[in-house]
């Protein structure tokens, strides 16, 4: 039975760990576009006074995947705001049983955010156009199409399926801990060698 937790772990850490590291990296390259298109909304609005009309809808689409991307990193390495007063008063073993059934409400409410965003993405929400937000559809740029809502809805799925990932990890992380073989697993920070922490 510990061999196969602990192979889990492993699993978890090694699919976890290099696809959080790109959602850091791809969601850092978003922030950045995002601080330029607002950039270029303040001048065209307040220099030029000729507001694009496409500008406030794709930094709103570029947060939404920035922070679909980078929260899961967040849950795993414990930097979501939580209130731990009872926890730090307990002792170790009823703390880490508080521990493991917080992790277990919050994979049914992941597992509940899953179902509905990729039903969100995929149902009827998904099949309307963005109003002006727009892509080239050929080459020579002469025929556009009206970004698909679906893209920007597919934040939220991909979001929540990568902290469900991560939840599990830390559920099964802590349940080798609570049967003693915690002291086997490598610390999240060196679970795998392509995330730099």
């Amino acid at each position: 039975m510990m061999i196969f937790l602990l192979a889990a772990v492993s699993i978890f850490s090694r699919v976890n760990g290099p696809l959080l590291a790109l959602a850091r990296w791809t969601g850092a390259a978003l922030m950045g576009l995002m601080v330029i298109v607002i950039l270029v909304q303040v001048f065209f609005r307040y220099v030029l006074n000729d507001a694009l009309a496409w500008t406030e809808e794709l930094a709103r689409f570029l947060m939404l995947w920035m922070v679909s991307l980078m929260a899961p990193t967040a849950f795993r390495h414990g930097g979501f705001i939580s209130i731990d007063t009872l926890r730090r008063f307990l002792p170790d073993r009823p703390a880490a049983l508080l521990n493991l059934a917080l992790l277990l409400v919050s994979a049914v409410v992941l597992w509940w955010a899953v179902t509905i965003g990729w039903n969100e993405t995929t149902g009827i929400g998904g099949r309307f156009t963005m109003p002006s937000l727009m892509l080239p559809a050929a080459l020579d740029l002469s025929a556009w199409m009206k970004v698909p809502r679906s893209f920007m809805m597919a934040s939220l799925a991909t979001g929540v399926t990568m902290m469900f990932s991560v939840n599990v990890e830390l559920l099964l992380r802590l349940l080798a801990d609570l049967f003693g073989a915690g002291d086997r697993l490598k610390p999240l920070s060196q679970a795998v060698g392509l995330e730099s922490e």
